[in-house]
């Protein structure tokens, strides 16, 4: 598959409460692991000062007890809502998981390299997913692969760029660069975005991936659609 002249790369789609996206398959996902861990971290440090801001970011009604709070984050997740602070306590427990080795990101064999060779040809990469900007850069540094953090230019998720799926959240990201949107490339699993991204001018593929959701004749019509990084060729790359 070929993508002319595109001076940067956008890598989407990098959370999912689904274990396998557009780049990768974590050993433990993280939503998963949040829930799991969440009931030992609020009966063991509940009183702490540490988890207090978290907590406390919480409304007063889902504060009083460890109970409450734990139901409250089971709803807003089994909804899949995108709240600052259940964001934060999520954070924090990535974050703990991580540096404890209990959570690890597994890529898909044909990421990194692929990454590696468009970063070493000067193209910038830059990822939009609707984790927090905090969550994307624990994920490229614990990765199986290493920290894959030096590879990426920039990060953005809906509180700097807006949603996932409308045209102005891309535009927006475009704005922050000098290039022209015509040498953009988004990548990303959901058709509700590719064609946002394209209806804001980007060159846009869908990525399908083992373990997605199967796309539909009619959510295929009119997309390029890609199975690996490896057949993507950019600019001569």
């Amino acid at each position: 598959m070929t993508a002319r002249h595109c001076g940067v790369v956008t890598i989407p789609k990098v959370f999912s409460q689904s274990c396998s996206v557009t780049i990768y398959k974590p050993v433990i996902s993280q939503f998963p692991y949040a829930l799991t861990v969440l009931p030992k971290v609020l009966e063991t440090e509940w009183d702490s000062p540490t988890l207090a801001p978290y907590i406390s970011a919480f409304p007063v009604e889902h504060q009083a007890t460890p109970a409450a709070l734990l139901s409250h984050v089971h709803h807003l997740m089994s909804q899949d809502l995108k709240i600052a602070y259940l964001k934060s306590l999520q954070g924090y427990l990535w974050t703990q998981g991580y540096l404890s080795g209990s959570l690890l990101c597994t890529l898909f064999p044909d990421v990194t390299p692929a990454l590696r060779k468009w970063h070493a040809a000067g193209l910038t990469l830059i990822i939009y997913s609707s984790g927090s900007v905090a969550a994307q850069k624990l994920l490229f540094q614990y990765t199986t692969d290493g920290d894959l953090r030096p590879l990426i230019e920039g990060y953005f998720d809906t509180v700097n760029a807006g949603l996932k799926q409308e045209r102005g959240s891309y535009e927006r990201i475009v704005g922050t660069r000098r290039e022209g949107v015509e040498k953009w490339l988004f990548l990303s699993d959901n058709v509700g975005e590719v064609s946002a991204a394209r209806e804001a001018g980007l060159q846009s593929f869908v990525v399908v991936r083992e373990g997605n959701g199967v796309l539909g004749e009619e959510e295929r019509e009119g997309q390029v659609l890609v199975g690996s990084f490896e057949e993507i060729e950019i600019g001569g790359v």
